[in-house]
């Protein structure tokens, strides 16, 4: 039997977190497939950190990112820069993630080699043009160029048949995010000194003391309760939507909540991106003495689900953070105003709050003051599977291998949709 080469393409830390397992998960089978891993480096550092913690190392890396450079740039960068490795490596099949430009350029590029595109979290839309900028176009042109599509849930998989995506390209398998959410959670459970290790990174990147001692005289695991007299909410934030007066009306609404509950500690691990902090730097100044808000520098992913493992909610405008949060039973609320996944508004795990001050500040509220309602949103159910998708897709592409049936498919899954 021939084995199948398998491209593998991701350029930012949110790819690389849900494709790691994937990647896993193709190297458990050699004697089907030959895996490739390239990597653009649409986000640098914050990439370098998941391929560390799940020791990937890639085969090729366009190492695209340079200061000051726009959409523009990058498309291109990642267009010209894929069609050489391509060339070289000559994919039967090439796996793209979600919606960024790294997403969009690596599909055009196959496309026009003639290479079928597997495109993992199909499907999500908020079906608004600039909402959120300029991921939804972009999951919309990488799915209409697509063969295979592995949707997270049902909803998902209904958008892409409205869509006229034919029914037999689409499988539902969860989101992967969960797989790499597990795949952390045991190893910080499972070995005794990485939650020490961790808490003392958490010190290193900014974290208050006060905070790292209490967590480090609790036994060791990572679902407790009860373990700090004090709440911890941990808030992100990085959409280009909210650029300006957006994050201004965030950091005014954070620095509201922190003033008027001193006993809660806000966490906030700073995207790295200069849009993001210079709203910071106008409300809060140097960061250097906020009270009880914490502003420090962006976190690895192991220390950054320790830490939402501790938190009471989540602040975020992230989209993979409404996936990971309610696996771990902490309420999301999410400063944006559609979400490509209402599925989680639908289970109740998540809520939406725009960047309007007064209403991320009365949403919080109710769930620092409300114990039942924040009771209803911890526990609903978590809709984006349990951890299996990435053993499902691999499972897809070993039964066209073995049952032999790619070239008696192929008309269908390549027609036009």
């Amino acid at each position: 039997m021939c084995k199948k080469r398998v491209l593998i393409v991701f350029g930012t830390r949110p790819e690389a977190i849900k494709m790691a397992p994937l990647v896993k998960e193709f190297e458990k089978y050699p004697e089907l497939f030959e895996t490739f891993v390239s990597v653009t480096g649409q986000h640098r550092e914050m990439l370098d950190q998941v391929l560390d913690l799940f020791e990937i190392v890639p085969d090729y890396d366009l190492d695209i990112m340079k200061k000051g450079q726009d959409l523009y740039d990058v498309t291109v960068k990642v267009l010209t820069g894929m069609r050489d490795i391509l060339d070289v490596v000559k994919p039967d099949y090439v796996f793209v993630h979600g919606d960024t430009t790294t997403s969009t350029a690596t599909a055009l590029a196959a496309f026009y080699r003639q290479i079928p595109v597997a495109h993992i979290e199909a499907g999500l839309r908020t079906n608004l043009r600039y909402s959120p900028w300029p991921e939804e176009i972009n999951r919309q042109m990488t799915g209409r160029i697509s063969t295979f599509h592995f949707a997270p849930t049902m909803l998902s998989r209904e958008n892409l048949l409205m869509e006229n995506v034919h029914d037999e390209s689409v499988w539902v398998t969860g989101n992967t995010v969960i797989d790499a959410l597990n795949w952390v959670v045991d190893k910080i459970k499972s070995i005794e000194d990485v939650e020490r290790t961790v808490l003392n990174t958490l010190e290193m990147f900014g974290l208050p003391e006060r905070l790292v001692m209490m967590w480090k005289g609790v036994p060791s695991g990572i679902d407790r309760e009860g373990i700090a007299e004090r709440r911890m909410v941990l808030i992100t934030g990085h959409r280009r939507e909210n650029f300006g007066e957006g994050f201004i009306e965030i950091c005014k609404a954070i620095a509201d909540l922190a003033c008027k509950y001193p006993d809660v500690d806000f966490v906030y691990p700073m995207h790295l991106n200069p849009n993001v902090r210079a709203p910071i730097r106008e409300v809060f100044g140097d960061g250097k003495d906020n009270g009880n808000v914490y502003l420090i520098e962006p976190l690895d992913y192991l220390p950054f689900v320790y830490l939402m493992s501790r938190s009471y909610f989540v602040l975020t405008d992230s989209g993979g953070i409404q996936e990971e949060a309610p696996g771990l039973g902490k309420p999301v609320l999410v400063m944006r105003d559609t979400t490509e996944r209402p599925e989680a508004l639908a289970a109740g795990t998540v809520r939406l709050v725009g960047t309007d001050r007064q209403v991320i500040t009365e949403e919080a509220a109710r769930l620092l003051d409300d114990h039942e309602h924040y009771a209803a949103m911890s526990r609903a159910h978590n809709p984006y599977g349990s951890g299996r998708a990435c053993e499902q897709i691999v499972e897809v592409l070993k039964g066209f291998i073995r049952e032999g049936v790619e070239a008696d498919r192929r008309e269908g899954v390549n027609r036009i949709n």
